[in-house]
């Protein structure tokens, strides 16, 4: 058996676990929600394998892939009650495929802008909302 790279999404250490919590596994992916929640209910959808673009998937885990993707926003859209999910793929500086959904509220903190990565001002939420938030997105997945 190989090495996993050192990549986050794959080892599944603290690294991630000091940045998400997982929410629910999906057909290809698994689903994060982010803890610093300045946009409430944004989750990331990480890819099993170790890949970085869209086109390097085969066709069929494209569309598993896209598949998972569309699933957790139509859930956490509900969840929350968003007015609109922001999608972004970058990968620059973590190079493995990935997903975040960033829900948008009107009025809302970057309505109308892209949303930032790392807020100067985060905002966490105590365990109890982490929970409920999560076990709303689950019942929607």
């Amino acid at each position: 058996m190989s090495e996993l790279p050192d990549c986050l999404y794959c080892r599944e250490d603290q690294r991630l676990h000091d940045l998400m919590i997982k929410v629910a596994p999906l057909s290809t992916s698994t689903l994060y929600l982010f803890k610093e929640q300045t946009h409430r209910g944004r989750c990331v959808v990480a890819y099993h394998g170790h890949v970085n673009e869209l086109f390097e998937l085969p066709d069929a885990e494209l569309i598993r892939f896209t598949q998972d993707v569309a699933r957790a926003a139509r859930a956490i859209k509900a969840a929350v009650q968003a007015k609109k999910i922001n999608y972004g793929a970058y990968s620059d500086k973590l190079p493995h495929l990935h997903m975040h959904l960033v829900p948008k509220f009107e009025g809302g903190a970057a309505w109308g802008a892209p949303f930032e990565m790392m807020p100067a001002a985060k905002q966490f939420l105590a365990a109890a909302d982490y929970a409920a938030l999560i076990e709303s997105i689950r019942q929607r997945l």
